[in-house]
């Protein structure tokens, strides 16, 4: 009997403190992020719904909506297909953009013009953290899918005007 109110006792015990650590847990993760929203968010690769890229990217690039909506404020998650021997000129964006490479190679550089030799390597798995207002380019060699996330509003800013195709796409 003995032995038997003292596994109980020790059963509550670590169910108490199993109970604590979960919510010390929840409570960090919480504050790490952002809610994604009211429901969960959930997708494999054959969920994912590829339309064409943003106006702001050179044609064909294809973009998969996951989470948020780039263009309001708060977080939001996309992913992009580039095409074989794509390329975005030097560019920046108003607010950190982290990049991880999904599939393919991705090719970046830094600075206020494209210079292929000047681009790293970032092969499957790769991740980058580029900081707002950083001068930056991005080309691929075959096709290549990265995803995309950060805090809205996502934007471009090209770093010569006659780069951006929403400006070529005005004058048509």
């Amino acid at each position: 009997m003995q032995t038997t109110r003292r596994y109980r006792v020790l059963g509550i015990g670590v169910v108490a403190v199993g109970l604590l650590g979960a919510t010390v847990l929840l409570a960090e993760e919480a504050t790490k992020a952002p809610a994604a929203g009211s429901t969960h968010v959930m997708f494999t690769s054959g969920d994912l719904k590829w339309l064409d890229g943003p106006p702001s990217l050179p044609p064909g690039a294809k973009a998969a909506g996951m989470e948020g909506n780039p263009k309001e404020p708060g977080l939001f998650t996309m992913r992009l297909k580039f095409p074989a021997n794509y390329k975005v000129s030097p560019h920046t964006h108003p607010a950190d953009e982290h990049i991880t490479v999904i599939s393919g190679t991705f090719y970046m550089g830094m600075g206020d013009k494209l210079d292929e030799a000047a681009t790293k390597e970032l092969p499957t798995g790769s991740f980058v953290v580029m900081p707002a207002k950083q001068s930056h380019f991005a080309m691929t060699k075959g096709e290549t899918v990265v995803q995309l996330h950060g805090m809205g509003p996502w934007g471009i800013t090209y770093v010569n005007p006659a780069d951006d195709p929403r400006s070529k796409a005005a004058a048509k």
